[in-house]
């Protein structure tokens, strides 16, 4: 990689190719997760991310994923002992407490399986459990639920002061911010998303580099980014989801903020 440190991007992308827009048969999503690991791109992680309620499909299938992440979308979690799970992710409605629901979550859990739940980035918290992480929803289907950069940007900034990791998921299609004429709105990018982890660790204002849409800019500033910096950033920031594994490496090479894997 030409960055100072080279586990930047490296851990990156964790595997949504059973979500929309892309939203593939479990046959279809498990066949391109075993070439992407068999490649072991290093800007994946590998995890597979899966519903709570495909878990039965998933098992009916002959390959395993090494690393499986657990989105709930069920009223209680299923037993997960048969497979690779380190991740467990669950939405949290907006009339429960995050206090409450992640300590009671947290307590069903086994202690090596990382419970991240998503909030609304508009919605700040004075305090959130030991042992929970934090998950962020950066776009959707519909206009409405791609957050403002300043909403972004305040979750940001909440979660480093704090020191809590997060997860990202949905609307990070591209590294760089750009115009969906489809939908009407500006995209956030990947890249944007993780520089403005590390203006926040360096205790600057995330918000400008959400909004940059500057790509020689944005470039240069992913190439000077201190290696401890570095490595902070990519603490808080754990990984994001994308429906495609191919866009992201691609985007980054375009960029030559990544070579390609031996």
């Amino acid at each position: 990689m030409t960055h100072t440190s080279p586990t930047f991007f490296t851990d990156l992308v964790d595997d949504a190719g059973l979500f929309p827009p892309t939203s593939l048969h479990m046959s279809e999503a498990l066949g391109r997760h075993e070439r992407d690991q068999e490649r072991g791109t290093r800007m994946l992680t590998h995890r597979f991310l899966c519903p709570t309620s495909r878990l039965d499909a998933l098992r009916r299938e002959s390959f395993r994923p090494r690393r499986i992440g657990l989105i709930v979308d069920t009223e209680e979690i299923p037993p997960f002992d048969d497979l690779p799970v380190d991740f467990v992710e669950v939405r949290l409605n907006d009339d429960l407490s995050l206090d409450r629901t992640a300590r009671e979550l947290r307590e069903t859990l086994p202690p090596d399986v990382r419970l991240f739940v998503e909030v609304l980035p508009r919605k700040h918290f004075s305090d959130v459990p030991k042992g929970v992480e934090l998950k962020v929803r950066c776009g959707g289907a519909e206009a409405h639920d791609f957050p403002q950069a300043e909403q972004l940007a305040g979750f940001i900034r909440f979660c480093a002061d704090n020191d809590i990791p997060f997860k990202a998921t949905a609307g990070l299609h591209r590294a760089v911010r750009h115009f969906d004429p489809t939908l009407g709105v500006d995209r956030h990018g990947f890249l944007n998303l993780l520089l403005a982890v590390c203006e926040a660790v360096e205790h600057r204002d995330p918000a400008p580099v959400l909004r940059s849409t500057d790509v020689g800019h944005l470039v240069r500033m992913a190439r000077a980014v201190p290696e401890e910096t570095a490595e902070r950033a990519r603490h808080l920031l754990v990984s994001y989801g994308s429906c495609s594994t191919v866009t992201p490496i691609e985007d980054m090479l375009a960029l030559g903020l990544i070579e390609e894997d031996a």
